[in-house]
Order: structure tokens, then sequence, then C-alpha cells
């Protein structure tokens, strides 16, 4: 692999437009369909970190709050029940073509009082081993790369049913290290950003179901532009989330929640949103572009931003705060990542320890994604004290 190449492989390799099958499409009228997803830096801030909500098809913005809202939607985490914890999840990637590449996320909160949490978390991803090799073959060096994120994050009730929250994030990735090829000279990056989210829930019987209705609201990954080298700034994954759902108390042992989440990449559409061109844009005029700069399919730009909703829905079935069993659905349109895909899950619960698995089933046969498993742990360290 060439230096002067890298940087552009190992984008590729990472973006979600890997997930997708590399194909044109035909509409129903016979014309031609370019496949045009949204391209992005540092996908692995996209990556589901616990095995809860990506049991539950990635859905995230309206879920019962738990010690992971700090990644769905800040929002949630003054409603977390308990005065402090900590969780440990860790997912294998992209596990049928490589073997040594891993995200691990680490997160835990503390509430200050009644009406205020704060929250933490710190996100690592490891791509393996990568041998670096110049224009005649021969090895350069062997490099490790690697990205991590660390959150800050504070949420507040402002009244009985609503809340809202805001998350700092510091991002460091490190794909080539430091090295030169020609007049360019690729280095790690540095990026820093910020999650703005809100939630709200009500008591509402269903028939004589007693029940509570959640929506949620979340703007993720609001932040500075990513630099490799002088000469080309990639934008974050600023993504706009949006859910609800309706979790429904059958009886004193028995809860079944249903949940569904829209998401929408703030990043323009355009070929230039990636490279060199995106130099002109501003991250404000890009998140407002990205609502309508969309190339459209035939001549319905409206059309084209529609197709990059990805939609996410969820079902979560509880026995007696237990014993938990999941299973979800994520759809992404095959002209902007094709990535669809049926996830279940189950839970345990013992005391303070919780422990959670999910797994992953692609609709498309032979997926990058198949055979994706994520383990969680979650230590609820203000029981352990009572």
């Amino acid at each position: 692999m060439t230096v002067k190449n890298l940087l552009f492989l190992t984008l590729f390799l990472l973006c979600n437009q890997l997930f997708a099958q590399h194909i044109d499409s035909v509409d129903v009228s016979g014309k031609h369909l370019r496949y045009n997803p949204v391209r992005h830096a540092v996908p692995f801030l996209t990556i589901s970190p616990d095995s809860r909500s990506s049991g539950m098809g990635d859905v995230g913005a309206a879920t019962s709050p738990d010690i992971y809202s700090v990644n769905w939607n800040v929002g949630k985490l003054a409603n977390i029940e308990g005065k402090t914890g900590i969780a440990l999840g860790y997912t294998p990637w992209l596990k049928r073509l490589v073997k040594d590449i891993h995200l691990s996320y680490l997160t835990g909160y503390y509430r200050l009082d009644e009406n205020q949490v704060f929250g933490g978390s710190l996100r690592y991803f490891s791509l393996g081993q990568v041998v670096f090799r110049d224009n005649t073959g021969q090895e350069i060096t062997v490099f490790i790369p690697n990205e991590f994120a660390f959150d800050g994050a504070y949420s507040r009730k402002l009244g009985t049913s609503f809340s809202m929250g805001l998350a700092t994030r510091y991002i460091f990735s490190n794909l080539t290290g430091t090295l030169s090829s020609g007049t360019d000279v690729l280095k790690p990056a540095h990026a820093f950003a910020v999650d703005l989210g809100s939630y709200y829930h009500t008591k509402l019987d269903v028939g004589d179901i007693p029940s509570v209705v959640t929506a949620g609201l979340a703007f993720t990954n609001i932040g500075t532009k990513v630099t490799y080298s002088a000469n080309n700034k990639y934008f974050l994954p600023m993504n706009l989330r949006l859910g609800g759902g309706l979790a429904m108390e059958l009886d004193d042992y028995n809860k079944l929640s249903l949940y569904a989440d829209l998401n929408k990449l703030m990043v323009p559409t355009h070929a230039d949103s990636i490279g060199s061109g995106s130099n002109t844009i501003s991250v404000p005029v890009a998140i407002f572009k990205s609502f309508s700069d969309a190339p459209g399919v035939n001549g319905s730009v409206f059309r084209e931003e529609m197709q990059e909703i990805m939609i996410s829905v969820g079902v979560e079935y509880v026995y007696s705060k237990l014993f938990a069993v999941r299973a979800g659905y994520f759809h992404e349109h095959e002209r902007k990542g094709n990535r669809k895909y049926v996830t279940a899950g189950a839970g345990l619960k013992f005391n303070a320890l919780g422990i959670d698995l999910s797994y992953l089933i692609p609709v498309i046969a032979h997926h990058p994604l198949s055979q994706t498993i994520r383990f969680s742990l979650v230590l609820d360290i203000g029981a352990m004290s009572n």
C-alpha cells in the first residue's frame, strides 16, 4: 500500500459505504439511479457501542434512560435510576473480514441531586495491524491505526416530564502516524464536538394498561472538521436523531416497550463534502445545506433527501427487571449505504451487575457486518452500597 493512497483507502474501508452493495440500481421507470452515499470522517463515532440499543435495531433517542444515554441522547441521562454506575461495552468489528478490529466503550454517571446528573465516556477503536509500503512494494513500517473519543456530559430535569443535556467531545484519529509522501504530510487528527439532547416522557393508559410515552431529539457530533493533512479537511458524522417510544406495564412483572428512531446525517451530500472541496464550506453552512443539497432522484431533490433518512425500530420485553429479550431492524436506502439488518439481544441482571449481548443479522448475504456480536457489562455502584 502506498502512503499516497493510504488515507483515501482507510477512509473508504471505514466509512458506512463499505457496508453497501456497490452497484447502481434502476427505478421502476427504467432510469439509472447513481449510488451517492453521504461521506464523512471518523465513522467509528457512528458504531453502536452497547448491546441494549444494538439489540433493538440501534434505537436510542427515546428508549428508557440507561447508562448509555450519553451516546444516544444525553437529555435522557437526568432520568436515570440510581446514584452512580459504570459500564463497559466491547464489539469485534467487521469480524467477517478481519480479526483484529474492535471497539471498546467505557461510560459512567454520577447523580449530583434529584435533578442533575454528570456523565462521561471513553470510546476506543483499534483498526488492527497495517503494513505500509512504498510505490515499489517495499515495506516502510508496521502500524496499528487507532482512534478514540472522550466525552463529558451534563443533564438536568427541567420539569417532571422534560429534561435536556449537553455533552462535549474530544476526538483523536491516528490512521497513519506521521508520514511524508512528496510534499504531502499525513499526521494524526484532532477535533472537538458537542451533543445536545432533549427527552420527554408522560404517563398514558393504553386501554387498561398503564404506559409511558416517550420522545427524544438529539443533535450529535456537531463540531470542527478533521484534518489529516494541510490540503484536506473532513466533516464529522454530524447527526440528527428523532425518536419515540411506548412502554407498557402489562402487570407487576411484565413490561413491553416499542421504539422507533429516524436519523439524518447533517453533512453535505455532494462529492466535495469529503476532501479538499470541504475547505470552503463552514460547519454551520454544511448543516443547513445537508437538508437540500442532494443532486436529486429523477429531478427530485426532496426524494433523495428522504432516502438519506435511516430508520430504526425495536422492541424490548422485560420480566421482573431481571431478564430482557430484544429485537429490532435497521434500514438504510440502497443508494445511501444499503445497511439493512435484523438484530436480536438479551440481558440479565444480578443485583448490581447487568450483562447484555446482541447479535446482528444482515438481510444481504455475505455482508461485512455478518457475525457482529456485542457484549456489555453494567455495574450499579449505588446498589452495591445499599
